[in-house]
């Protein structure tokens, strides 16, 4: 399904909050008078006389050698055309939010109010100081080819407009595939191209460079073949003008091997698809709607290899594959541009990495049973965590092969950590979760939906295809918000009160459970028209796959509804709470932080078999670290007696765990004090990413603590240990909080009976 991104919803999202999508953090302490006279005057002064006497410095002393510009005039912006450089602005922000993303590199988005092309260039040549590299984003051609080029010439450092290239890069990774799967030679294909714009020539050159014949090439544009005869051609259309007697796009069609689109929707039939040659290549790259829709093209040619610019098909043409990688690499070898040889770099390395073994973690992410080099796979997906540690490096050797590179990597086993520390690969968490959840949506019952927060939620589930909500609660109160919050829901709504019969069927229910532990049936028919009890039932009778609620009533009058309709999972004596906290270092898993008091020793044993579980749902390998006081006996008391006798109770029931205490907080995160002080500990070459507190006291204080003061991003509480899948949202979430427990309780339901199960 197609994603619909509604008015309300982009402009709340640009503006909630701090306004747009980057900010700027220092990366020093200035705690103190010391720490000011070093950042700036006088100390300041030192690094600046080090940068005068040799401007390679800055480097060393700047965060130069990590920061690229995104710059733009605004006079070609996605679908929008020339809306100007301050109209740019939000998407040249999102650019530099995908540079951080997915490869660690810092950026400043630089809107430039000038359309004349040598001015533009004067510009851009006079920043070359600030950045270690440059990227144009969303200047219309012909202009940007003359801009590139200059720019390239002019600068030392390396310029990419990744309009041009980026698509040029993933899409000739995968046509290397795909004519490999069909048993054809580039050098002997015919190829059809629809569009002339910056996108289609850069493609077009490439494929030249691969080994296209420019006599088997028939582009076209708005007006039809691009011919030697036409007059209205400019010079770099002329470059690619044909002799052959061809005049429109449907009989330049006619025995083609390959078509490449870069131009609008529903320009090809499928009376286009069947007149091409045996084992046709297509790729319909149009935004948001391809030049053909993918089902009537794969259903016109059954041996048709497809490939398009959206998610929601096979072989997404994204050119976040390339430009994060390709910079990343370009930067840490302070390469002075970045040539041909590292974009073939890139494409050969995209191209080998689409044919290795992919990663469970990858196949899970994205809900598929298998994932393997074929026709519904030519290039890897864009949250392989493979793709930094595979193009990075192809690009830097690349970059020192061509004697462009001014810091040479001479360890590259070094080199691969570096990467992977660089961005950690526990940030795409949510990210994968979200796209596994999509790949078989499940049905959510949320309690609340009086809630308007909850209906907002439930518009982006349902518009995203995440989840299939349901919405319980007062049927005109949830209808007057939907209303009045102009929303589109078409999800259920269950209303207790319209349906006594289903009531007294789930008292019913609820009495045979709880008859013999003081409940009679006219207790459980009140309890009933309690919304989490009626939730709970409904998830316990099928009615529904997952049951979210708790942004408005404290844990407690949440969770023990469920306990008392679901369950917990067979073999499980205590459930518990864990939270996801993200931050700048890293992911880390907070347990116990909801639910138990002050556990004893054997409860702490089971809270780790469950959290060590919950870890593992999210494609982690737990690291767990017992917290206490003491390190590993240095202090006495009941804490430290208990959390140390816990650890060599779960050592011997669970051998194969990474897992020790009782050790500090900091300590356990610490790999340095601990190779220091404590070699022996289990912890002590990786630091723990998982953290069991020995009361509740202690791991509510330090989640809410680091939520609140330690600029962490929470994720929870992960209840853990039902027999079904029940998740309780912090009181107050945000509605990117409520989607986020909702995709985990999707997956959750995808994997209900699994030993992953939560």
């Amino acid at each position: 399904m197609s994603l619909k991104i509604r008015r309300e919803a982009a402009l709340q999202y640009h503006m909630q909050g701090q306004p747009g999508k980057i900010e700027v953090v220092p990366t020093k302490m200035l705690s103190s008078q010391l720490d000011l006279a070093l950042a700036y005057s006088p100390g300041v002064a030192e690094p600046c006389k080090e940068i005068a006497a040799n401007k390679d410095e800055a480097y060393k002393y700047t965060a130069k050698g990590n920061l690229v510009a995104v710059i733009s005039n605004g006079t070609a912006v996605l679908g929008l055309g020339n809306i100007g450089a301050d109209a740019a602005k939000p998407v040249m922000e999102g650019k530099g939010v995908l540079f951080k993303k997915f490869a660690g590199i810092d950026v400043f988005d630089i809107e430039i109010n000038e359309t004349d092309p040598d001015k533009f260039i004067h510009i851009v040549q006079s920043l070359e100081p600030t950045f270690g590299g440059i990227n144009l984003e969303d200047i219309k051609a012909p202009e940007c080819f003359k801009i590139e080029t200059a720019l390239r010439e002019k600068m030392n450092i390396p310029v990419m407009h990744d309009d041009q290239h980026g698509t040029a890069i993933i899409s000739g990774a995968a046509l290397i595939n795909a004519l490999e799967l069909v048993g054809k030679k580039i050098s002997e294909i015919k190829m059809v191209v629809n569009g002339a714009g910056a996108a289609a020539i850069s493609c077009t050159r490439l494929y030249l460079q691969l080994g296209l014949k420019k006599e088997n090439l028939i582009m076209c544009d708005s007006k039809g073949v691009i011919h030697k005869d036409r007059t209205d051609l400019d010079e770099i259309k002329a470059e690619f003008a044909t002799t052959q007697k061809v005049k429109t796009l449907q009989e330049a069609m006619k025995g083609a091997d390959v078509f490449l689109g870069l131009s609008k929707a529903d320009v090809l039939t499928p009376d286009d698809i069947r007149a091409m040659a045996p084992r046709p290549i297509v790729f319909a790259l149009a935004n948001p709607n391809p030049e053909i829709d993918y089902h009537a093209a794969k259903q016109s040619r059954p041996d048709l290899i497809m490939a398009t610019g959206r998610s929601d098909h096979p072989n997404q043409v994204n050119n976040v594959l390339g430009f994060p990688y390709i910079f990343r690499g370009a930067l840490d070898v302070r390469a002075t541009e970045i040539n041909e040889e590292m974009k073939l770099a890139a494409v050969y390395a995209l191209a080998a990495l689409a044919k290795e073994p992919v990663p469970d973690i990858v196949v899970r992410a994205y809900g598929e049973e298998k994932l393997a080099f074929g026709p519904d796979y030519l290039i890897p997906k864009p949250l392989d965590p493979r793709l930094i540690t595979t193009v990075a490096p192809a690009v830097a050797k690349a970059a020192m092969d061509s004697g462009l590179a001014r810091q040479p990597i001479a360890d590259w086993g070094l080199y691969h950590q570096q990467l992977l520390q660089r961005i950690g690969l526990d940030q795409k968490l949510m990210s994968r979760i979200i796209d596994r959840a999509k790949k078989n949506p499940k049905r959510v019952v949320f309690a609340e939906a009086h809630h308007h927060k909850i209906l907002k939620a439930a518009q982006v589930l349902q518009d995203e295809g995440i989840a299939h909500p349901i919405l319980l609660g007062n049927r005109n109160e949830i209808e007057k918000l939907i209303a009045e919050h102009n929303l589109e829901l078409s999800c259920p709504i269950i209303d207790p009160a319209e349906d006594e019969t289903k009531l007294e069927q789930f008292a019913r229910l609820l009495h045979q459970k709880r008859q013999r532990k003081g409940l009679t049936y006219r207790d459980c028919l009140q309890l009933m028209r309690d919304r989490n009890y009626y939730g709970s039932m409904m998830v316990e009778t099928d009615e529904a796959d997952a049951l979210v609620s708790g942004l408005t009533k404290d844990y407690p009058k949440t969770i023990l509804p469920a306990l008392h309709c679901i369950g917990m999972a067979p073999g499980v004596s205590r459930v518990a709470g864990m939270y996801i906290i993200i931050n700048n270092k890293g992911t880390y898993f907070f347990s116990d932080t909801t639910v138990n008091l002050n556990p004893t020793a054997e409860e702490l044993v089971d809270i780790i078999a469950l959290t060590a579980r919950g870890v593992r749902f999210f494609d982690i390998e737990p690291r767990i670290a017992v917290l206490s006081y003491s390190n590993f006996g240095s202090s006495k008391g009941e804490v430290p007696e208990k959390t140390s006798a816990a650890v060599r109770m779960a050592k011997q029931k669970f051998p194969g765990l990474i897992i020790d205490g009782d050790i500090q907080a900091n300590v356990a995160l610490n790999t340095t004090l601990q190779r220091e002080n404590f070699p022996f500990s289990a912890l002590a070459n990786d630091g723990a990413n998982t953290l069991i507190f020995p009361n509740l006291a202690a791991g509510n204080i330090a989640y809410k603590l680091l939520m609140e003061i330690g600029g962490a991003e929470a994720i929870g509480p992960v209840l853990l240990g039902m027999k079904k899948p029940v998740h309780v949202l912090q009181l107050g979430s945000s509605i990117r909080e409520i989607v986020n427990m909702a995709a985990i309780a999707v997956v959750d339901a995808q994997l209900h009976g699994q030993d992953n199960h939560l």
